[in-house]
């Protein structure tokens, strides 16, 4: 009896000294504990997600992988799974599981460690939120007492929902939505039973639970898991059997992956993000809309590749990227398993030569053939002007081990190809407002992330002519003014040295109207124009179209194209034309809204007259834009400014006339395929063929391609502008514009149509043979008609054989 007093009282004595000692804990540490009323308004790291026009997910940039998920919307099947898995107590106890710490504190006994916390999910929340990862007694308590106050101040749902959007689950994903996501593709919402179990039990060890990297561990952790739930009564015996039968069939994944492939836009909107919120931009959340158009994108990406791989093709095999003769078929997935795709282009290994084709290994395993069909274009490439001779079977083509590339067909099929080493871009803007609809800066960013829509600053060649023809527009010039195609040279009066610029096909055509010397790109005119006008003011002239003025040469060679743009830049001076004479500023951004969805900044960008963009018009976007300048606070939707008017309406108008013809009849006859009469553009190509060019538009998009290469070299003596860039606009063009109706800026007042001597440039006389009407502005109409030699002698005087110049 004596003995059962004294066990009593000792058991009253030791409980009433824990119970004192969590007193004296609770008063010792309380006042340095974190307030647990910062959890009803926690923000969860969330990446910055970039979006298109028509909300197709294009990036996602941050190191934490986090889809913030509502109790409402977590499966309840994952719910008793991480129930089972971590705290199967967790609807009664107040926060602590008495239980759960006895055991710990026996193993702490034993073994003189801490084996297990004893934590229930809410002291997981708790440490989770407020404190380190030490194993120590001092953190323990804290955790205690703070799983208790967390309690007292939100319900067990409030709780859940903290827990599984916060827990690491491996692999950069951060809550349960990021987690199904990255193994799974799916939403938790779209898992089956065994893949919750899975991701259930994956908070007690991301690593070694891992189902991707762990497979077999992660299966007996599921299966424990489901097997617990069972126990529970969570499950029936039929839904818990085949969850148990169910495959391990998890792959890693990038979270959402995206839907629309536009990496160059995506830099660019990140950059321009991180530089208004810095630092800040990757973890709060912010989805960031674009002007760009998914539809659009996809086929300026296609349309790019198609154009590079077709002038690559034309240039001859360079061999494979590497030989492995002597390796295995495993040596060989080991290979291919360090290559990435790039642009399409997958690698593969030839594992057997046939007369009627090759055998392939791909990265996946599969043995796959390709038909020598594909592959005859693969004469040997000597340089840029000179082939091999055509071969005659596979086997003068590729070798048994060489490391080669292949272009999946829509079918199925695969094409043999070669990543090409010439790069190109791009950029397709909406003339109406500068909206970006499309952009791309080369043909994989994987292999380059260098953007040459935005920063290759490469000579425009003749694509730069209409700038200068719209100036001598504007000093009198018109359409029909006759002007000297003809040799000249310059001398620098200060070296002596030489300059004899020349058309090229190095023909003279003598005396050559405006419009027909711009559609058939005569340099020896445009130098002429240049002489007339003057350097100065071509060179303020061209600030109107937006071209910075710093990267214009200040000499004759303007009128060649010489001086060093970007094919955005490019762009938007044609979008003057474009829209009748208006600058528009082009902008990538059209909202940016917080985690909760709220816009927080809105653009409102200058913007053409309504009457102007006609019926054929892309719609105009919905006034929440961030420009390229994001403003401080976010303006409330308005009408939008008037953008800028800096050229005559008239001008813009013959400009555009003559340009039509360029397409019509000139350097840029290819895209009479489309068959439409809207188009305008001009092709353009530099000293020996280093830049390929093609600049043109519609009412509806003014778009401009570009190939060269990265460290300038010629393209070919073949190669020019209408041969390399203009199949790319083309075929971007045939899909911008399928179905839309002809669209152009209506025609202004203050024009003329007059008949004209084509002898003299000047109005006909009554009678006289051969006229044709041209367009004039009705303030600079042409001079009565006079003789041809003598209009000539007058305007231009005779031929000088060599013009001193301080320009050059």
């Amino acid at each position: 009896m004596r003995l059962l007093k004294l066990l009593s009282w000792t058991c009253i004595a030791l409980i009433s000294a824990v119970m004192l000692g969590f007193s004296g804990a609770f008063l010792y540490l309380s006042p340095g504990l974190p307030s647990v009323e910062t959890l009803r308004n926690v923000r969860m790291q969330v990446p910055l997600r970039i979006y298109s026009a028509d909300d197709k997910l294009i990036a996602e940039f941050g190191e934490m992988r986090r889809s913030p998920i509502q109790f409402a919307n977590i499966p309840p099947d994952f719910i008793n799974a991480l129930l089972a898995a971590e705290d199967d107590n967790f609807a009664n106890h107040y926060g602590v599981d008495v239980k759960s710490l006895m055991r710990a504190a026996a193993q702490l006994l034993q073994s003189g460690q801490i084996q297990t916390g004893g934590s229930t999910i809410t002291m997981q929340v708790a440490k989770n939120f407020f404190l380190s990862n030490e194993r120590s007694f001092a953190r323990k308590i804290n955790e205690i007492l703070l799983a208790l106050q967390i309690e007292r101040a939100l319900d067990k749902n409030a709780i859940l929902e903290l827990y599984v959007n916060k827990i690491y689950l491996g692999n950069r994903a951060y809550g349960i939505e990021a987690a199904a996501q990255i193994y799974y593709g799916k939403s938790i919402g779209e898992l089956s039973l065994a893949q919750l179990a899975m991701i259930a039990g994956l908070p007690k060890a991301p690593s070694r639970y891992n189902p991707v990297a762990n497979p077999e561990r992660a299966k007996i952790r599921r299966d424990w898991i489901l097997a617990r739930m069972y126990e529970l009564g969570k499950i029936d015996q039929q839904r818990y059997q085949t969850a148990l039968a169910e495959t391990v069939e998890a792959h890693q994944q990038a979270v959402r992956p995206p839907e629309l492939e536009a990496p160059y836009v995506a830099e660019m909107a990140r950059a321009e993000i991180v530089g208004r919120f810095g630092g800040d931009a990757y973890t709060e959340g912010y989805r960031v809309h674009t002007t760009v158009r998914s539809d659009l994108q996809t086929e300026a990406n296609q349309a790019l590749r198609e154009g590079l791989l077709n002038y690559d093709q034309r240039h001859g095999y360079r061999g494979p990227e590497a030989r492995f003769p002597t390796l295995d078929p495993a040596g060989w997935l080991d290979k291919l398993a360090a290559q990435r795709t790039l642009g399409g282009l997958e690698p593969a290994i030839v594992t057997a030569i046939g007369s009627d084709g090759i055998q392939v290994l791909t990265r996946d395993g599969s043995e796959q053939p390709i038909a020598w069909q594909s592959m005859k274009w693969a004469r040997p490439h000597i340089n840029s002007n000179s082939l091999g001779r055509q071969p005659g079977k596979p086997a003068e083509v590729v070798q048994k081990g060489d490391l080669i590339r292949v272009l999946r067909q829509e079918d199925g099929s695969l094409r043999f190809v070669q990543l090409p080493q010439a790069q190109g871009a791009l950029v397709s803007l909406d003339p109406a407002d500068g909206a970006i609809r499309a952009l791309t800066g080369g043909f994989s960013f994987e292999q380059s992330n260098y953007n040459r829509a935005t920063q290759a600053k490469r000579q425009p060649g003749s694509s730069f002519k209409p700038f200068v023809y719209s100036a001598a527009l504007d000093k009198g010039f018109t359409a029909a003014s006759l002007i000297n195609d003809a040799p000249i040279e310059f001398v620098d009066p200060y070296s002596g040295e030489v300059w004899r610029p020349k058309n090229d096909n190095n023909t003279f055509l003598g005396p050559i109207r405006m419009r027909e010397a711009l559609y058939k790109s005569r340099n020896l005119v445009s130098i002429r124009l240049l002489q007339e006008i003057g350097i100065e003011y071509a060179l303020d002239y061209s600030k109107r179209f937006g071209l910075p003025r710093e990267e214009l040469p200040r000499n004759f060679s303007l009128a060649l194209g010489t001086a060093n743009l970007t094919p955005l830049e490019v762009t938007t001076g044609y979008a003057v034309f474009a829209n009748g004479g208006y600058h528009v500023q082009p902008y990538l951004i059209t909202r940016i809204d917080n985690r909760d969805g709220e816009p927080l900044f809105r653009a409102n960008p200058p913007r053409i007259p309504e009457h102007l963009t006609g019926t054929g018009a892309a719609q105009a976007p919905t006034p929440v834009a961030v420009a390229t300048a994001i403003p401080e606070s976010a303006p409330p939707a308005e009408t939008p400014p008037t953008a800028e008017r800096v050229l005559d309406p008239r001008t813009a108008y013959i400009m555009t006339s003559m340009l039509q013809d360029v397409i019509k009849r000139g350097t840029g006859r290819r895209a009479l395929s489309l068959q439409r009469s809207d188009l305008a553009g001009k092709t353009g190509t530099t000293n020996e063929q280093k830049d390929s060019w093609f600049a043109g538009y519609n009412g509806d998009f003014v778009t401009t391609a570009w190939v060269g290469f990265d460290q300038p070299q010629s393209l070919g003596h073949n190669e020019y502008g209408g041969t390399v860039a203009l199949p790319i606009w083309i075929r971007y063009m045939g899909v911008a514009l399928k179905d839309k109706p002809a669209h152009l800026p209506p025609e202004p007042e203050g024009l003329l149509r007059l008949r004209v001597d084509p002898l003299t440039g000047q109005a006909a006389a009554a009678g006289s043979s051969g006229a044709f009407f041209e367009l004039f502005n009705k303030d600079a109409p042409p001079q009565p008609a006079r003789e041809a030699s003598s209009s000539f002698q007058d305007n231009f005087g005779s031929e000088p054989a060599a013009v001193p110049i301080d320009l050059f």
